[in-house]
């Protein structure tokens, strides 16, 4: 069960790639949904065994590497840690299958996209189960590829292919930081196994390094490299533009990456190494500070985006800056309880905005729907328990997790927890506010798609609306069930060894010991953004519009994203295409083809053309040629003759 629960995925992913031909649409759907079903199951019973029985466990399957000191063996680790990931990952990714069966069943290549599904959930579980680093960053690259596919899957259109292009390469950028980070470990520990590293992490944890000719904290400088890695992965700021291009991408890929799998990666990363970055007090205030300034960066661009998608896309980014300040504070617990509800309310929220699409044949911009509620009435009420979650209304499941997260960071009793607090403040209003401005330009008021449209608007199939609801019973009672266990009184027996927290960090205890009016302000804000939303977007339509003219720049500022698109296109794009034209055009076409193989192609037909220049065909010619050479030649032999 321990070994299989990862790899029928992949055999799934392997069935439906190689034999779609021959299975057929049908058959590669039901391969790869019955391999994710018996993942999910299975997952159910390692939780309840490892999670809540506490037989935490190590499966070795082979030696992997052995050169010299480095020894790596493929190994599944099962603990706490990785059994909630599990159950999130498999029980969020067969629910998008299943819903993929109705969403795609169009699409001319079914049995590719059910094979990449299958593959990157393979490659997520492979990453959520690994025994060391080097086994976490074959995972790791392997959903970095595999999103590369599923964003692009769609490569007839030139944007699916550039929001690919894009995302793979902003990854890389994280990605070069997380592997230099792997290697930072091994030279401090002579190790990438975790047990070795966790057990000696104490004894380094004052040791100075050389970086880049810089003097600094070993363990500090160790952690902001991993961190640079879950920044790419995970969408924070600086590191964040890939996220709402991957919205090219179909549906259930937004739900798949933005949900519960790929963008979460990063945060289980630094949970995972927390007895790393509990030692470094300066790389946990980076984290706090990153994670709260995405937190509310996303929300401010969330707040005027007209894209369905893009608005949950930014709101994804929004909640992971949450997950991020949680872990900066020392809060993993409350950081993973978040990851847990949110996986299960934001693959609704993208999953019920897919099937919004599919009633409107395709259409995507906000402003050109509403008032469909009462064609499409399970969908509505799904994007409503799904918002509700997202805005952290009780009693659903956000409103658990969200809360206790800005407890703990007022909790924290430091500068940048009083800044993470505040800024999760406003990123909750905003939340409120975007989410219900979604439900109210989508569903109700006038209606203004095309009348061709509007009479088609239905109810999606049951093979979509079934996964919605099964993953609206998560929005509304997964936060109720875990909150005991994940942070209340019996997250000690919970957890156990999976998440280290010194105890100079009580942030989280501190969390239950709050003022009443730091635990009621979330709520407040929460209904504060509802109001305006209502108040703008029903009772005074106008309004909006007022505000977009009255502040132009404000507006324009927020509509491009912050500008952060066009200051990387100005500072890092336009200069490399520059170097590399310059390259092409002077260096190689100039100079390596000019004098290489060009210029002595050149030379040759300019002597052959010399040479058939003398071929006249006049005999006299050919005399001339003669009695010239032979006056030469004689005047030659005298010459050395007499000398």
């Amino acid at each position: 069960m321990y070994v299989a629960v990862v790899f029928l995925p992949l055999l799934g992913a392997f069935i439906a790639g190689l034999f779609g031909r021959t299975l057929g649409d049908r058959g590669a759907q039901l391969v790869t949904c019955a391999g994710l079903g018996g993942s999910a199951a299975m997952a159910v019973g390692i939780f309840l065994d490892v999670a809540v029985g506490g037989h935490a466990q190590t499966h070795e399957l082979f030696t992997w590497i052995s050169s010299g000191t480095l020894d790596i063996t493929w190994a599944l680790k099962y603990d706490t840690l990785t059994a909630v990931m599990l159950l999130v990952v498999t029980l969020v990714s067969f629910m998008v299958h299943v819903y993929s069966i109705g969403y795609m069943h169009h699409d001319p290549s079914v049995p590719r996209f059910m094979s990449y599904l299958s593959l990157f959930t393979f490659c997520m579980l492979m990453l959520v189960t690994a025994g060391n680093l080097v086994q976490l960053f074959f995972g790791w690259e392997g959903v970095g590829l595999c999103s590369y596919l599923l964003i692009g899957f769609w490569n007839d259109r030139p944007s699916a292919n550039a929001a690919a292009i894009k995302a793979f390469v902003v990854n890389r950028v994280g990605d070069f930081g997380f592997a230099l980070g792997i290697f930072g470990i091994y030279y401090l520990f002579g190790s990438v196994n975790f047990e070795a590293i966790f057990a000696a992490a104490p004894q380094h944890a004052h040791e100075t390094v050389q970086f880049f000719g810089v003097s600094g904290n070993a363990m500090t400088i160790i952690c902001l490299l991993l961190f640079v890695g879950a920044m790419g992965k995970s969408a924070q700021i600086g590191l964040h533009t890939w996220l709402p291009d991957a919205m090219e991408g179909p549906t259930p890929v937004s739900a798949l990456i933005h949900a519960a799998t790929m963008v979460t990666a990063g945060v289980f990363m630094v949970a995972r190494m927390s007895p790393l970055f509990e030692l470094s007090e300066t790389a946990l205030m980076v984290v706090t500070v990153v994670g709260a300034t995405t937190a509310f960066f996303a929300a401010t661009i969330g707040c005027v985006q007209n894209d369905i998608k893009r608005v949950i896309a930014y709101s994804t980014c929004s909640q992971l800056g949450y997950m991020f300040f949680a872990l900066g504070v020392s809060a993993y617990q409350a950081a993973i309880f978040h990851l847990m509800t949110h996986a299960f309310f934001k693959s609704l929220l993208f999953l019920g905005a897919g099937s919004v699409i599919h009633a409107m044949s395709g259409e995507q911009d906000m402003r050109r729907m509403g008032g469909i509620w009462r064609h499409v009435k399970i969908t509505y009420a799904v994007m409503w328990i799904g918002s509700l979650a997202l805005a952290g209304i009780p009693f659903f499941a956000g409103y658990y997790s969200k809360d206790i997260i800005l407890e703990a960071a007022f909790g924290a009793h430091s500068a940048v927890g009083e800044y993470a607090y505040w800024m999760g403040i406003a990123a909750a209003f905003m939340t409120a506010f975007y989410s219900w401005r979604l439900l109210l330009m989508t569903f109700h008021g006038k209606a203004h798609a095309e009348d061709r449209v509007m009479a088609h608007v239905h109810e999606s199939p049951l093979v979509i609306t079934v996964p919605l609801m099964l993953l609206a019973l998560g929005a509304v009672f997964s936060g109720i069930i875990g909150v005991g266990a994940f942070v209340g009184e019996g997250r000690e027996g919970f957890w156990r060894e999976a998440l280290v927290v010194l105890g100079s960090h009580p942030a989280l205890e501190a969390a239950h010991h709050s003022p009443w009016l730091v635990s009621l302000l979330p709520i407040i804000v929460g209904a504060g953004g509802i109001a305006l939303a209502y108040g703008f977007y029903v009772y005074m339509p106008a309004v909006p519009l007022g505000l977009a003219r009255a502040l132009p720049a404000v507006h324009r500022f927020l509509l491009n994203k912050w500008y952060f698109d066009e200051a990387y296109d100005f500072l890092f794009v336009r200069p490399a295409f520059a170097l590399g034209r310059g390259l092409w055009k002077d260096g190689d076409g100039a100079v390596i083809d000019a004098v290489g193989p060009d210029g002595i192609a050149a030379a040759t037909r300019s002597v052959a053309r010399r040479m058939a220049a003398l071929q006249s065909g006049y005999v006299y010619h050919y005399a001339f040629a003669m009695i010239a050479g032979v006056t030469a030649f004689v005047s030659w032999y005298m010459f050395l003759y007499q000398g």
